[in-house]
């Protein structure tokens, strides 16, 4: 008889006996989904069944407090910011933070995490009413975010950490990819236009609501009044960038519409040369005239004026130096604070009775 010995690490151990429990839970199916998708079982579900609860389901505790992920999903998105950033300062040696700021935040965007819990399945465990399911823009986002804070609670920020370097950047995401790869066409054009002085606006096309009651947007790009392309969404944000998206791509694809622009642009700058030339005209003004003026022009010689100047006598004209005088005077006698009393001179009590008595008689 032969005896085998086999060794077993610690965390193997742990994941031994992690399976063997899950054979004895009544929520086999939510453990092994969540399994796949983070790499590891839970230790406390009821965070990970709170992080998949959207808010539409309308849950309350014992005490009647709402129960969802919206508390999880605050916490999600500050650890996953700082984890993000800690990734992208070590992937990156010698970058400025302007790149390692830009990277955190293609990374970190509603628009990737929606695209993550779509293609990790995360979408299909969120608990959520009817109603709102058809509107997952946000809800996909928003549940990862969640997932990241109940993991956080329950593993800590190693756990989270791991998660998203051996999970999300090493199966799923290219950092390299995301980081150099331009996803702001709004930015984009809006450089574009101010570097070629081009007049751009976002007209709002329609804005309505789905047949869940979910709000849609509809935005036009315009360049000089050209109408250029539009995009629709369930944000202003999303529907202006893919109109921006749509009218870069018609900007490198079409010549004649750019040609259009660029005359259009022409065509301003000579009207608005146009007006600022234009000079209005002056003519003399007769006699007539001037006597039909509501305040007539009185002429004053130059001796009649010298002598108005400097005349002290002029019944409400007074110099400088009366003014002066005046404001003087009145300062002194609205001074309550006698000067003298302020010194360094230590006085006897006698010279304080003999001042204080010379002031009383002078009152009298």
């Amino acid at each position: 008889m032969v005896i085998t010995h086999v060794y077993y690490s610690k965390s193997m151990l742990n994941n031994l006996i992690d399976r063997i429990k899950l054979l004895f839970r009544p929520e086999k199916e939510l453990y092994s989904s969540l399994y796949k998708i983070i790499g590891f079982y839970p230790r406390d579900i009821n965070l990970y069944r709170l992080a998949l609860m959207h808010k539409s389901v309308m849950r309350r505790n014992d005490k009647g407090k709402p129960e969802n992920n919206e508390r999880l999903e605050f916490l999600g998105d500050a650890i996953l910011d700082a984890i993000v950033g800690h990734i992208v300062y070590d992937h990156f040696p010698g970058k400025r933070e302007g790149f390692l700021t830009n990277t955190r935040s293609k990374l970190v965007q509603r628009e990737t995490l929606n695209k993550l819990a779509q293609e990790m399945g995360i979408n299909n465990l969120i608990l959520c009413s009817g109603r709102s399911s058809s509107h997952n823009n946000y809800m996909g986002g928003n549940a990862f975010e969640a997932l990241i804070g109940a993991m956080y609670l329950d593993r800590g920020y190693n756990a989270c950490m791991h998660f998203m370097q051996d999970k999300i950047l090493s199966e799923v995401l290219n950092i390299d990819k995301v980081a150099f790869k331009e996803v702001n066409f709004k930015s984009k054009l809006i450089e574009w236009s101010q570097k070629n002085k081009i007049k751009l606006e976002f007209k709002l096309l329609e804005q309505k609501k789905d047949e869940s009651g979910n709000p849609k947007f509809k935005y036009m790009v315009e360049l000089e009044e050209i109408e250029g392309c539009s995009g629709e969404g369930f944000s202003k944000k999303e529907s202006q960038q893919q109109a921006c998206k749509f009218t870069l791509e018609q900007l490198k694809h079409q010549s004649k519409f750019v040609d259009s622009i660029f005359t259009a642009k022409a065509n301003r700058t000579k009207m608005e040369e146009e007006l600022e030339t234009v000079v209005p005209e002056v003519h003399d003004i007769s006699e007539t005239e001037v006597s039909e003026l509501s305040d007539p022009i009185i002429e004053v010689s130059d001796a009649a004026l010298d002598e108005v100047i400097h005349s002290d006598e002029v019944e409400g004209v007074q110099s400088a130096e009366q003014l002066d005088e005046e404001a003087t005077s009145e300062s002194d006698d609205n001074n309550e604070f006698d000067l003298e009393e302020i010194s360094l001179k230590p006085q006897s009590i006698e010279e304080i009775i003999a001042k204080a008595e010379q002031a009383a008689y002078a009152e009298k």
